[in-house]
């Protein structure tokens, strides 16, 4: 009797649940529902209730939640989650891509005495993507919810607390909030009590190790969802340590996943501190690490600059000197919260095609190059293996071409898809055998797929992009930071 387990993705725009045999790694069962992001000038909220009700309609949609042995989410990360002291969300979620709190980050930067200071001590630097930011905004805007908060989750550990009854967290998803330590494994008092956060760490959930169970599904949950009373929740994790699991990563293989944003990262043997921000030195979902840096700007930018110029995604021509720096929604890496896109380099004769192409470059080169600081500041690169593309952005012709060209490197596209939910189920598989959640993927074999051999690496293109954007990075900062 074949024995399934379920595995949650929980992303910015919708939830997907996939059914999977724990024995050979098939998905024998998809279910998704979207949800709607809301907000303006840097705001990006959802109230956490609507990823309640789409993981509800997802496992109703595979049509076999009764037959499901184990489940574990996995969510988009750094979001915050407000909770009153019945346990209900007091309003609705901040999401990674919120912007609002980028002088908060800038303040706490300061308070802990500078970016050498907390990337030794935290393995993150403060951005306005991550969890502490947005508490120190909410404590200056809305002090009253501050005041009714009984309790603070992200994204994934709110889902598990409404499967399992548990607060808990897990060390990957908590390493990306600034007030977990991957140096110490564990909360930074010294972090919780600077007076721009002020937070007692009663109100965090507690972390897991990634072969501990959450606990099991409540009745209440049960009743919701379809699901068996008493099956094993895993620990879960955020989106892109799930991603890795999923893929069974080895230390040293890079990969670069394009989707709405950008993200590149491999996994560690040893943690992560840069002082430079660019890469966050988090933890993973096995006990290793996950240096990653990621992009506010990706697929959506090209989709956006097509539909402007009135061409098809893959309808480009060389770019021809043309610089674009992709920066629609503000930039993370470089930290430009405030930027806007810009267009260097336009002719009379510039092909609209040339645009497109750069704006491909654009977003390419800002992981490329984070990942060459990733290569400084962790246990290394493997230069044998080769670049793993996933996300939307994985299949489009263009998009492989441009990083095969860029990079000088073969590219390998796993055939498998759901990575982050199948790195899910392979944590509550992992719990439900007591085994190491890498070794329950090394069985099921997700790093197969399509091989790329590597283009010659177009070093004109990549010096004149880099010096453009180095003149241009003041200039791009074209509104202030909200306050």
């Amino acid at each position: 009797m074949r024995t399934l387990v379920a595995g949650v993705d929980c992303s910015t725009q919708s939830t997907k649940v996939v059914v999977v045999d724990a024995d050979s790694g098939e998905i024998v069962a998809l279910g998704q529902a979207a949800h709607a992001v809301t907000g303006t000038g840097g705001a990006r909220e959802t109230h956490p209730d609507v990823w309640w009700e789409a993981l509800r309609t997802a496992v109703a949609q595979t049509g076999l939640a009764g037959e499901v042995s184990g489940i574990s989410v996995a969510g988009q990360q750094h979001g915050l989650v407000c909770l009153d002291a019945a346990g209900v969300p007091i309003r609705p979620a901040m999401l990674w891509n919120d912007t609002r709190s980028a002088s908060d980050a800038v303040r706490l930067l300061e308070a802990l005495g500078g970016a050498t200071a907390w990337a030794a001590r935290i393995g993150v630097v403060p951005v306005a993507s991550f969890t502490a930011t947005k508490w120190a905004w909410l404590r200056r805007r809305e002090p009253q919810t501050v005041a009714r908060t009984a309790a603070i989750r992200l994204p994934h550990d709110y889902l598990t607390e409404r499967l399992s009854g548990a607060g808990v967290t897990d060390r990957g998803d908590a390493s990306g909030t600034a007030w977990w330590s991957t140096e110490s494994e564990a909360y930074v008092g010294s972090v919780l009590d600077l007076p721009e956060l002020a937070l007692p760490e009663e109100l965090l959930p507690r972390v897991l190790w990634p072969d501990e169970a959450a606990g099991t599904l409540t009745t209440a949950a049960a009743e919701a969802t379809g699901l068996r009373a008493g099956i094993v929740v895993g620990p879960g994790t955020g989106d892109n340590m799930g991603a890795a699991l999923g893929l069974g990563l080895e230390p040293g293989a890079p990969v670069l996943s394009l989707g709405t944003s950008g993200t590149v990262y491999l996994v560690s043997t040893s943690r992560t501190a840069d002082p430079t921000g660019s890469v966050a030195g988090f933890a993973d979902a096995t006990g290793r690490f996950l240096p990653l840096a990621a992009t506010l700007n990706c697929t959506l930018a090209v989709d956006r600059m097509a539909a402007w110029l009135g061409l098809s995604r893959d309808d480009v021509a060389p770019s021809n000197g043309v610089v674009v720096l992709p920066y629609f929604d503000g930039e993370r890496t470089p930290n430009l919260p405030g930027a806007a896109a810009a267009i260097f380099g336009l002719r009379h004769d510039t092909d609209p095609r040339s645009i497109l192409m750069a704006t491909y470059e654009g977003a390419v080169m800002g992981l490329l190059d984070a990942l060459q600081t990733i290569d400084a500041s962790s246990s290394g690169v493997d230069p044998k293996a080769p670049l793993t593309l996933i996300g939307g952005g994985a299949k489009g012709a263009t998009w492989q071409q441009v990083t095969r060209r860029l990079s000088g490197r073969p590219i390998r596209i796993p055939a498998a898809g759901e990575l982050v939910a199948i790195g899910a189920a392979a944590q509550a598989a992992a719990v439900l055998r007591k085994v190491p959640p890498q070794t329950v993927v090394a069985g099921w074999r997700t790093d197969a797929g399509m091989g790329l051999e590597p283009m010659p690496r177009d070093d004109d293109v990549i010096s004149h992009h880099r010096a453009v954007r180095q003149l241009a990075l003041e200039a791009v900062q074209s509104r202030p930071v909200s306050r």
